[in-house]
């Protein structure tokens, strides 16, 4: 296994503090992923999603493709686009989404429940009708079975593809471990295999659909800044890779063409930063804070 990456310390407070700030969105709640001290997370620290989550172009590039594939389908398009805050603050939101997610995986579990119950509350309230007049609820179970198995497979794909392979049963695994917490959100039926998932990919062939809003949705990400000024041609990059990762099929059914995937001068760009951030500790994340409240090692993800 590569050796971990010490950066100087002038170097590694910046990428710390970078790292802080694109994970809290402003306002927001502060969450202390090292307390309560002993206290277990929904899932053990020797699981495949404590290793995945640790990386931050996994969860960058992953998070991006799994909102594609939420706007692909036209009630969850429409929750998403007309009841959150996605064209006012994209950032924000996506911070708010990932800061969410880190709970979900790191969080204690007296943190953890009490935050997915009040998403669940808040699901709760949103309602409408998409275009088409077709009603719907956030708090439908098979739309909410979607949204998180997209977001498993984007994570543990972006992971596989771009930082370091995963063999079929560790993606079987990711899946796995994903169940509890998505019979929490009130995803019943989210796949434990990739099997499953495939075979939930299969039946949305018919149900998924092009959208302006996804072309939008790309361009926020690409104009929004995340990274540091001179860090924005990489963020477009990014973006990029993300696309790669939508199964061919869906990718022609929503008319992302070759010319929003990466160039083959790219792949390779992307694929080393995503082993060297696999290699680099960032002492404040949400993946070093919980190994010392279990008593391990700040590097335990890393070694």
């Amino acid at each position: 296994m590569p050796s971990i990456i010490r950066l100087p310390f002038s170097l590694q407070r910046r990428v710390d503090v970078a790292t802080s700030a694109l994970l809290n969105p402003q306002g927001g709640r502060n969450i202390d992923f090292s307390r309560p001290l002993g206290e277990a997370a929904l899932l053990p620290p020797d699981s495949v999603s404590w290793r995945i989550f640790k990386n931050p172009i996994a969860l960058l590039i992953g998070g991006v493709a799994a909102v594609i594939l939420e706007l692909a389908e036209p009630a969850v398009r429409t929750g998403v686009w007309e009841h959150s805050s996605f064209r006012k603050d994209p950032l924000g939101r996506l911070q708010r989404t990932g800061l969410a997610a880190m709970v979900t995986v790191y969080g204690a579990r007296s943190i953890a429940e009490p935050m997915i119950a009040r998403v669940v509350r808040m699901h709760a309230k949103v309602a409408g009708e998409t275009p088409a007049s077709v009603p719907y609820s956030a708090s439908d179970a098979r739309l909410l079975t979607w949204v998180h198995a997209t977001a498993g497979f984007g994570f543990a794909e972006a992971y596989s593809r771009y930082v370091d392979p995963l063999s079929q049963l560790e993606f079987d695994a990711v899946y796995r471990e994903g169940v509890p917490a998505s019979r929490l959100y009130g995803a019943l039926d989210a796949p434990t295999s990739t099997a499953e998932l495939q075979a939930l990919f299969d039946s949305m062939r018919g149900w998924l659909e092009p959208s302006p809003t996804i072309f939008q949705f790309l361009q926020i990400m690409r104009e929004t800044p995340a990274f540091p000024p001179p860090l924005l041609w990489m963020q477009r990059i990014l973006v990029r890779a993300a696309v790669e990762l939508i199964p061919d099929w869906m990718r022609e059914c929503l008319g992302l063409t070759a010319a929003y995937g990466l160039r083959p001068r790219e792949r390779w760009i992307v694929r080393l930063v995503g082993a060297l951030s696999n290699r680099i500790v960032l002492p404040e994340s949400p993946a070093a804070q919980p190994c010392l409240r279990l008593g391990l090692p700040r590097n335990y993800l890393y070694v």
